[in-house]
């Protein structure tokens, strides 16, 4: 993120309510709206921006996002991703979050628009009458009461769908592998396999993204299952009805009627499902209400204004996202946490195989995924372009392994981080915070410290016999470096001890080789925080 006197550059290439642009304007960010551009001019123009906002026609490719050089976030004004190289902005760095809430009624309104249309025959009639044809008797429709609907996808808008249709006197059948039976019963659903659905239902609607493992999630093994008569509505993506299939089983009758919002390539020129009576469509509107535009804009202008100026990141695709209250409960566990792993990379000395981290105390009961991002970070901090964004892909793509464990008991402390490095040799540290959230690391290697993890931290190993402190601040005071604070720690009498010290600037290897020369000193080492 940038200093608080530069300026945050926001390019947005799609429509955008003006109720979202003056939330950004507000909050000082600088705003270029230059309608729809093609990757290849966007390539052109990224590189000064630091936030790009599209909705569903702008194309963000791997080549525009290698091209961003100074890109933090990437927003999508709706819920779908699939303009969005995800994977490859995961890779760079680059948070990616979209806007899932302020479309969901009207979403789940047209879906059920679309659903009355299709059992009354509403557009068939509207264009007979309009040709001064009366056929009353053509268009006999069919009720909804007692019938059984299945909604794929349980997200906001399948949710919002399903408590529509209970209403209407439906009977809704659910698939959805990420909801528990629990919370479906709560909501009057009956989950079941996506088979089980196919064969029960008489109506099936759509509410899922395109994925790899959704696309043709509806297709030939499908509709081979369903009812003869089934209704299909689709107003979530296209690709995720196989539209090949889906022609051929509504012309032998199979299925009896579609409604669709979305297609495969959009528009659909030239599709044969176009042709077909009983085919009902719409040009991708079921977001497309005043009310829906202005709520998505505010949403996703309000969730970029908090990820710069309070660090607060809200639906994130690749990144975790904890609400304000969590955030400022665990915000000084991710400070302690990088500098743990920025000063046990120092200590190593080689590239490392294995990291244990070990959480205790009250935190164990919160969504740690952030603060295991935040201490990643540190560890690789050498990769100059890791973040919290890339840190757990940069470490699956080094080969290390991650071993993580959670403890109630953090002893003497309220909670404590534990982080252990692996390489030809073994490094450990612990980390607290203290009264007022103050950072401090109270074990290093085995032994209890109490240490300022700040600036210049000169880190001796030694035996416990006097004379160490004298030495060390004689060869320091030929140079003038101030000590700002000292702790020491050894397990017993006499035996191995640990001398940490802040100093209030950095000193070289001369310096260093100087202060190792004293007998009982075993190894010297400067760690910059």
């Amino acid at each position: 993120m940038k200093n608080n006197n530069e300026k945050i550059k926001i390019l947005i290439t799609d429509p955008f309510e003006k109720e979202g642009t003056e939330i950004l304007k507000k909050a000082g960010f600088v705003v270029d709206e230059v309608g729809k551009v093609s990757p290849e001019k966007l390539c052109e123009i990224i590189e000064s921006y630091d936030v790009v906002i599209v909705r569903s026609s702008t194309k963000i490719t791997s080549d525009v996002i290698k091209k961003g050089k100074n890109l933090k976030i990437i927003g999508r004004a709706g819920v779908g991703l699939d303009n969005i190289d995800v994977e490859e902005a995961t890779s760079s760095g680059i948070i990616v979050m979209n806007a899932p809430e302020g479309n969901t009624i009207s979403a789940a309104e047209h879906t059920v628009g679309m659903l009355l249309s299709l059992v009354r025959n509403i557009p068939q009639a509207n264009n007979s009458l309009k040709n001064n044809k009366w056929e009353k008797n053509k268009f006999i429709g069919t009720e909804l009461y007692g019938k059984t609907i299945g909604i794929i996808g349980l997200g906001r808008i399948g949710k919002r769908v399903a408590s529509i249709v209970k209403s209407l006197g439906m009977n809704v059948l659910g698939f959805d592998p990420y909801v528990s039976e629990e919370e479906a019963r709560n909501l009057g659903i009956s989950m079941i396999s996506l088979e089980g659905l196919c064969r029960q239902s008489d109506f099936i609607t759509l509410h899922i993204p395109l994925t790899e493992e959704t696309k043709y999630l509806l297709g030939e093994k499908e509709f081979e299952l369903m009812k003869e008569g089934v209704r299909i509505i689709n107003c979530a993506r296209g690709g995720v009805i196989d539209e090949n299939a889906l022609y051929k089983y509504l012309c032998n009758n199979k299925i009896k009627g579609v409604a669709l919002d979305v297609f495969e390539k959009e528009p659909p020129t030239g599709s044969p499902l176009l042709q077909l009576e009983n085919v009902i469509v719409t040009p991708h509107l079921a977001a497309s209400t005043k009310e829906a535009q202005i709520n998505v804009a505010c949403d996703l202008a309000n969730q970029i204004v908090d990820a710069f100026t309070k660090k607060i990141i809200r639906n994130a695709i690749n990144l975790p996202c904890l609400d304000e209250k969590l955030m400022e409960k665990l915000r000084g566990y991710f400070s302690l946490g990088e500098k743990i792993g920025i000063l046990l990379t120092q200590l190593v000395d080689d590239n490392f195989k294995e990291i244990q981290i070990e959480y205790s105390g009250e935190i164990i009961n919160y969504d740690l995924s952030l603060l295991r991002s935040h201490i990643l970070k540190g560890l690789l901090y050498k990769d100059k372009n890791v973040n919290v964004v890339n840190s757990p892909l940069v470490l699956k793509e080094k080969n290390i392994m991650l071993k993580e464990k959670r403890s109630k008991s953090a002893g003497e402390f309220s909670n404590l981080i534990t982080v252990e490095v692996n390489g030809t040799k073994k490094v450990s540290a612990s980390g607290t915070l203290i009264q007022k959230g103050e950072e401090r690391i109270v074990k290093l290697n085995g032994f209890s410290v109490e240490a300022v993890p700040k600036g210049f931290l000169l880190i001796c190993y030694n035996e416990d016999k006097p004379g160490i402190i004298g030495h060390i601040g004689t060869v320091l005071g030929k140079r003038k470096v101030n000590i700002a604070s000292m702790t020491l720690g050894r397990k017993e009498k006499g035996g191995p001890a640990i001398t940490v010290l802040n100093l209030d600037e950095g000193i070289d290897e001369d310096v260093l080789k100087e202060i190792e020369e004293f007998p009982a000193i075993d190894s010297v080492k400067l760690v910059k925080l």
